[in-house]
C-alpha cells in the first residue's frame, strides 16, 4: 500500500477560489499506470482565470479500452511533452489552490505520485470531491457518477472522458451543487470557509 504522507486533506467545503483538475490514465492504479492527459482550470470568484491542459507522452502502448473510452491514441500522444515537464508545469500552475474534482482522490493520488517521482516535490493541496458533495445534496440519485449528476442538472456531458471537458462538466456541477447545499442550508463543515487570501502561489 502506497503511503502518501504529505497528501492534503479532503475538505467538505464550498470554496469560491479553487482549481478544477482532471486526468486521463492508461490504467487504474496510481504508481503503476501512466497519466496520459492532465487538465486544470483555475477559478477566482466564479471566473476562469487560467487553463492548463496537455497530453503526456506515455512509455507504453495505450490500452485499446482506454483509446475507445477517451479517444486518445498512441499517435496523438507520441509528440506530447515528457512526464517531467508536465508534472513540473502542473505543480507550478496549481500552486497552493484547493483542488476540486469528481472522485478526486483518484486524480490526486496519480498526480501526487507523478509529481513526487518526476520532480521530488509533493502535492500537498487540500481538495474537495464533488462526488462527496453530490451524495450530500442529491441523496436520491441512482448513482453519483459525474454523468449522472450532470444529467440531473441538465448539463451536457458531451465530450466526457477527455480531461479538459471533464473539468468543465465538473465545475458546472460544482456550481449547482454549491447553490443547492447553501440554499437548503444543509450541514456542511467549513462551507465556503476556505481562507483563499492566505493562499501563497508557488513561483
Amino acid at each position: 500500500m502506497t503511503v502518501r504522507e504529505h497528501k492534503g486533506k479532503s475538505l467538505f467545503a464550498l470554496p469560491d477560489d479553487y482549481t478544477v483538475v482532471d486526468i486521463e490514465t492508461n490504467g487504474m492504479t496510481a504508481g503503476e499506470s501512466e497519466i496520459l492527459e492532465v487538465s486544470a482550470i483555475r477559478f477566482r470568484n466564479g471566473r476562469s482565470t487560467g487553463v492548463f491542459s496537455t497530453l503526456v507522452r506515455p512509455k507504453r502502448t495505450i490500452d485499446p479500452f482506454i483509446t475507445r473510452l477517451t479517444g486518445i491514441t498512441d499517435g496523438m500522444a507520441a509528440d506530447a511533452p515528457e512526464p517531467y515537464e508536465v508534472m513540473r508545469r502542473f505543480y507550478v500552475f496549481v500552486g497552493s489552490d484547493v483542488i476540486i474534482g469528481h472522485n478526486v482522490h483518484f486524480d490526486v493520488d496519480f498526480l501526487y505520485d507523478g509529481i513526487a517521482a518526476q520532480t521530488g516535490e509533493f502535492l500537498t493541496n487540500d481538495f474537495v470531491d464533488t462526488l462527496r458533495l453530490s451524495r450530500k445534496a442529491l441523496p436520491t440519485l441512482e448513482n453519483h457518477k459525474l454523468a449522472t449528476v450532470a444529467a440531473h442538472y441538465g448539463i451536457s456531458a458531451a465530450g466526457a472522458h477527455r480531461a479538459l471537458r471533464d473539468c468543465e462538466i465538473c465545475n458546472a456541477c460544482y456550481i449547482r451543487l454549491k447553490s443547492d447545499i447553501l440554499s437548503a442550508e444543509l450541514p456542511i463543515a467549513c462551507a465556503a470557509a476556505v481562507d483563499n487570501a492566505a493562499i501563497i502561489k508557488r513561483g
